[in-house]
């Protein structure tokens, strides 16, 4: 009796345990959860994300009911989460995964070609500067993750002379939902700087370039179905020294007008480097699995000194 008692308690059990599917549409968008209601035209799913949502019949790609033992590990995988304010993550982006982010400045395209593969394009409204991005994501375990990527960019046709490349590495340790990273790059800027050499009367440019290491700390946590806290940073406690050309005068008496003139040379004057560091705290609103609104404080750390930005920083995600 005692047996029976036991294995009828165990079926009741996981009769009253909701199925949990899958449901994939035909763009790829894909939503977890439990099946609400069905019928000719659509479906009702409770998602842990995003809530309650319609999905009409002919959307829909696919439906497969994920087992219980595994379906704790399923997480609804939202495409945004690969990206903070600024800085991206470890975590990837599949082929065909698209999306915008658009920003007070201007927009930020990105394309997923391949598993674990994506490339983009940013710039601002002026189209300046314009900056190519690519990153390869490398699975270290469950919810390890290793990136690494570059960014390249030009002044375009306003500073046709200035150039900039970052190569970087990140690492992720989490989930879509909470996450933390650690990025390292190396930013370095090719310049060409005017000068007017005094002694020839003569215009006399030198290039220049000029680099800086950048670290990063950021990192994701999920409050509830719709709202994320959502943390950037840039930091680059030292770089290298910087070179100038300044014109240092040399006084000068003439005796027979009985007066004083000025000579001019050029003296190269370098300076060390200062620390600096961008904070970016904020808040995103995950609106549905196509949309998602961000909105955030910037804060600025140069040479001791803290300056608040006034402007916030605010980005609408959209998928492509």
């Amino acid at each position: 009796m005692f047996v029976f008692s036991v294995s009828v308690e165990a079926q009741t059990s996981s009769e009253n345990t909701p199925k949990i599917y899958l449901v994939q549409k035909q763009n790829g968008v894909k939503f977890i959860g439990e099946i609400l209601s069905s019928d000719a035209r659509e479906i009702l799913i409770h998602t842990l994300d995003l809530g309650d949502i319609y999905i009409p019949k002919h959307e829909i790609k696919e439906i497969r009911e994920i087992l219980p033992e595994s379906n704790k590990q399923y997480i609804t995988e939202e495409l945004f989460a690969t990206r903070y304010f600024i800085t991206t993550n470890g975590l990837p982006i599949k082929k065909g995964e698209n999306y915008i982010q658009w920003n007070l400045y201007g927009p930020d395209f990105q394309f997923g070609v391949a598993d674990n593969f994506g490339v983009g394009i940013m710039t601002s409204w002026a189209a300046i500067p314009i900056i190519a991005n690519a990153k390869y994501t490398i699975k270290l375990g469950e919810k390890s993750n290793l990136a690494l990527g570059a960014l390249a960019g030009t002044g375009t046709w306003a500073y046709p002379k200035y150039g900039l490349m970052l190569p970087y590495v990140a690492y992720t340790y989490g989930t879509r939902r909470n996450n933390i990273n650690f990025s390292l790059g190396y930013a370095e800027i090719f310049y060409e700087e005017e000068n007017w050499d005094i002694e020839t009367n003569a215009e006399n440019n030198i290039n220049r370039q000029m680099g800086r290491v950048l670290f990063s700390v950021a990192g994701m946590a999920k409050l509830n179905e719709k709202f994320s806290l959502v943390f950037d940073s840039f930091i680059s406690p030292w770089g290298p020294d910087v070179t100038s050309m300044n014109q240092e005068p040399t006084e000068h008496y003439d005796p027979v007008t009985q007066s004083y003139y000025y000579t001019y040379k050029n003296v190269e004057v370098t300076e060390k480097s200062k620390p600096l560091a961008l904070l970016l705290p904020g808040i995103r609103w995950q609106i549905d699995a196509d949309r998602a609104f961000q909105f955030g404080f910037t804060g600025f750390y140069y040479d001791t000194e803290f300056i608040p930005f006034p402007i916030p920083m605010v980005q609408w995600y959209r998928r492509l």
